[in-house]
């Protein structure tokens, strides 16, 4: 029997039960790649975090329900703070060797700061499909690893309810819908549910495309934005060319062993 210890963590949050739930499991050597994925099925999250340190960087892999993926942000956040706040506390900054390539997350007051690379949206025609599962006609509709579909206000992003068997069949992991925002520079909810997360509480990974989109918008680089889940989440953003800055706040939930 193997016994591994797991931390659950509440990202983009300063409370629980709010936030985006992520999973982390430390490791002293990998694991079979389906025991991994059996292990983030059996935890019903939408990621699971797996980290093996490396010396001067750790090696972190994400895994939905149903399969890994190339990048995630509120588990990377998470995984940053067990290893900076749990495993060695006199750590600031922490390095990531990843699947989407080298992460650092770095320790800032009572944030957490992630620097991930910017994936600036292009504007494309609109699916009907995307447009149908949607249920109401974006004003313009943008891809990039996600589509992403803006509307006008914050009512609208709240309002929808998207069809999600519909947002299976297009062909891109997730959906992205955003506005700008009554208090805070844009909002934004998050729909992935052909890789098992119907909606994402808060997406990091989302704001790699989100954050160039709005900068240039509003044309400033410095903004706070709010995903707005039924949990929520405030992220902290900032665009810096061909990379973006991704901070938030982070609370503990609950730590466990795995016994397999």
């Amino acid at each position: 029997m193997i016994k591994l210890p797991i931390f659950q963590v509440d990202a983009f949050t300063n409370k629980t039960f709010s936030g985006n739930p992520a999973a982390v499991v430390p490791l002293e050597f990998w694991l079979e790649d389906d025991q991994m994925q059996q292990i983030a099925s059996e935890n019903n999250l939408s990621e699971t975090a797996f980290f093996v340190n490396r010396g001067d960087y750790f090696h972190l892999r994400w895994f939905t329900p149903q399969q890994e993926v190339d990048l995630c942000g509120h588990a990377t956040l998470a995984s940053a703070y067990i290893i900076m706040d749990k495993i060695d506390p006199s750590l600031n900054q922490v390095k990531f060797g990843t699947r989407g390539g080298e992460l650092i997350v770095r320790r800032q007051d009572d944030k957490f700061s992630m620097d991930f690379p910017a994936h600036p949206p292009e504007k494309c025609n609109t699916p009907d499909t995307l447009i149908k599962a949607l249920g109401e006609k974006p004003q313009e509709v943008y891809a990039s690893n996600y589509y992403m579909a803006v509307y006008k206000s914050e009512e609208d992003i709240r309002a929808l309810t998207p069809y999600m068997a519909l947002l299976k069949e297009l062909d891109r992991l997730g959906v992205i819908i955003t506005a700008p925002g009554k208090k805070v520079d844009f909002v934004s909810r998050f729909f992935a549910p052909a890789v098992g997360i119907p909606e994402d509480p808060v997406t990091g990974s989302a704001h790699c495309t989100l954050i160039p989109y709005w900068s240039k918008k509003l044309n400033k680089s410095k903004m706070i934005a709010h995903q707005i889940s039924q949990r929520r989440g405030e992220i902290f953003c900032e665009h810096q060319g061909k990379r973006v800055i991704i901070a938030g706040r982070v609370v503990m939930y609950l730590k466990g062993t795995i016994y397999i």
